[in-house]
This record gives C-alpha cells, structure tokens and sequence, in this order.
C-alpha cells in the first residue's frame, strides 16, 4: 500500500512530508475532508476528479480537519491510497429516499458484493441520519463485520452536512468502502476521557434520541439544575457536558452527546437514541483525561504481530473540539506520538463516531470519542 497525505489551498496542491511515492493516475481511494463551505462549491468536485482521474473519491464535510498533527479549520485535506492487492467497492444512498436510517442502512450494504467483504468504512450525513438507526441497520446487514467511521460535521452548527461519493457533496447521502482481500489489516481504538458526576438515574420517557423525562422527573429541568451556571449558556454549554448511556442488554455506556434542548416542550434531543430503561449519568470535560484519552484510543491499536499502519484515520467528537480548544492539536500529537511520528493521519471532527467497543462486538454510535482506525497491508 502507498499513502499520500495532501492539501488543496489557494487552488494549489500540496503533498505533507510523510507522504509516499504515488502518481495521481495510480491513485485508487480518495477520501476528502474539508468544511462545509468548500464542499458547497460547484467547482470543487471536479477540481478533485481532475487531479485523481482514476480514484474512488469521498468527499466529507467536517467541523475541523485532521491533517498528520495538526487540527485545521476552513481547509480541504485528504488521503489518497493505492492498494498492492486489496481491492474496494463503494456504495451510497440518501436517507430521504427512504423511511428511516435503518432502512437506508440495509439498502446501503445491498449495493455492495458480500464476498471477500472484509472491512467497511461508513461516512454519512450528520444531521439528517440517525446514527444509532444506522448502526443497527449496519450491524443487521453485515453480520460482525468489522464497521468503523462517522457522521459529517458543519462547525458545530448542527445544521447541514455534505457528502459526496464521485459525484458533487449533498445532504443526506450516506457512503459506504468496503474492503476486499486477506492481505489487509484493520485495526480500531476508542476512547471517551469524560468524567462522570451525580448518581445514576433511569431513563422512564423517551422516544428515539429525545428525552422526556429521568427518574420520572422532567429531563431537561433536571439537567439544568445539574448544569447550575452553565445552564444560562444552553444550547452550547450542553456539548460541553454530555450524558453517560448504559442501555439495557448493554454492557458498556456510551457517550451522547446533547444536539439541542426545546424549552417549550421540557426536551433534549441527543445525537443517539436513550431507550427507555437506560441508565444514566451526566458527565462533564476533563481537559488532562481528553488528551491521555487520545494516547489510550492509539494504544488500542497495536498490533501483536507489529505490523506498522500504512495509515489512520482520526474521527473525534467536536465536543472534543470546543472543550480542548486553542490545545486541541494536543490529542491528535498524542495520537502521532504513539503510532509513530512517520505513519500518516487523516481524518476530521465528527458529529458521531462509528466504531465497536474496543474489546470487539456489533458497531456502535459513539459521541465524545477519539476513535482511530488503522490499516495495513500485507505484502
């Protein structure tokens, strides 16, 4: 596998030190991260397509670029990847075509030949998608396959976001790469850092990803007195202070993180489903646990055999973003730190992470993670 990390500024492309060897004609996966207001552009397809007349391209609107170490904002990053003998095949939907995110999930994974299929890579629609539908749809479809990824970001607007799979970015489209061979190693890691507070409490009224209601108490007045202070900045303050999930059936918690509050209706509306029965904590930013959690998410990916990544691809949370602030290149160096300054990193600030637990298991919607999957290729 050759990797090159490049850039589009200015209308100049330029290519990041650690990058290999790789004519663009032989360019066989594209995948694009860049804002939302560069993907907006009539032109910027093409301009892409142009320069990899042969790749696969995924274009993905983000709320901050990862590029190697560093976080970038209002840029166009990108990877490109030709495979020794590992072979993709790629699909999309768009979730308005269809009754729900599950659905559109199953159709997805339909599009793609089952044989061979080793890994999947998912990018989708972080506004209109419902992430937790989708990984269930995904989970049913695929039967363990290993599933990692994201939801597309818009600066934390919460809004809007673009995708594109060779053809121009729009809303609502979901992509799915999927993987071919034996010859490819794929590794994953994730890690939260948040710190837990108040007791545990249950779930008694919800529908889907909107809370009513906790202990039999009104849902957002509970958490508004938990916030104190705080409470007066809502509905920023609320990425900055998310809610610990353990489902039922479920042994690990998973993070959720709160898209926005309606105060007429006593609601909040969180970026995954909170079923009914979970039990729940709230949780609030630990600045030195958000960067050692990065280093741990990287740890998880070391492989035993030492296989050295080709590359890997960073998908954090943008509450992450706005907790680490002017230090938030600290947990992507943390991240280069552990892989090894020379392997390359490639990714963006995400609405959702797509990744299983880190001991294994079915594909989960995870918020408020550093979730990095590695690659390497068997010669």
């Amino acid at each position: 596998m050759r990797t090159a990390l490049v850039q589009l500024s200015d209308n100049t492309w330029s290519r990041h030190p650690v990058s290999q060897s790789l004519p663009d004609t032989d360019v066989q996966l594209f995948l694009c991260f860049a804002a939302d207001y560069i993907l907006r552009s009539e032109t910027i397809y093409d301009q892409v397509r142009a320069r990899f007349p042969h790749a696969q391209i995924a274009l993905c609107s983000t709320s901050g670029e990862i590029y190697h170490d560093t976080v970038q904002d209002d840029s166009l990053v990108g990877l490109a990847v030709a495979f020794r003998e590992t072979t993709i095949q790629t699909a999309s939907v768009n979730v308005r075509q269809y009754a729900s995110s599950y659905e559109a999930a199953q159709a997805l994974v339909r599009q793609l030949p089952t044989e061979g299929l080793t890994y999947l890579l998912i990018l989708s629609d972080g506004s209109l998608v419902n992430g937790s539908e989708l990984a269930q749809g995904l989970n049913v479809a695929t039967d363990n396959l290993l599933i990692t990824g994201g939801l597309a970001g818009d600066a934390a607007n919460f809004k809007s976001t673009l995708l594109g799979l060779n053809t121009q970015p729009a809303e609502g489209n979901i992509i799915a790469i999927g993987f071919y061979g034996d010859k490819l190693i794929v590794r994953h890691g994730s890690e939260g850092g948040w710190d837990t507070f108040g007791l545990e409490k249950e779930v008694t009224h919800s529908e889907s990803n909107i809370l009513h209601e906790i202990d039999h108490q009104n849902a957002l007045d509970l958490y508004m007195k938990y916030l104190g202070s705080d409470a007066d900045d809502l509905p920023a303050s609320a990425l900055l202070f998310p809610l610990s999930v353990l489902m039922p059936g479920v042994e690990q918690p998973i993070v959720r993180t709160i898209l926005s509050v309606d105060t007429e209706r006593k609601t909040m509306t969180f970026a995954g489903d909170v079923p009914v029965g979970s039990k729940v904590r709230f949780m609030k930013a630990n600045f030195d646990r958000l960067t050692s959690a990065a280093s741990t998410a990287a740890r998880q990916l070391v492989d035993p055999l030492h296989h050295h990544p080709h590359f890997s691809l960073l998908i954090s949370c943008v509450g992450r973003k706005l907790v680490l602030g002017p230090h938030i290149d600290e947990e992507v160096e943390a991240v280069s730190q552990t892989l090894g300054s020379n392997v390359p990193l490639i990714g963006f600030y995400a609405n959702g992470e797509l990744s299983p637990f880190p001991n294994g298991g079915d594909c989960q919607l995870h918020n408020q993670t550093m979730t990095i999957t590695s690659f390497y290729e068997l010669p």
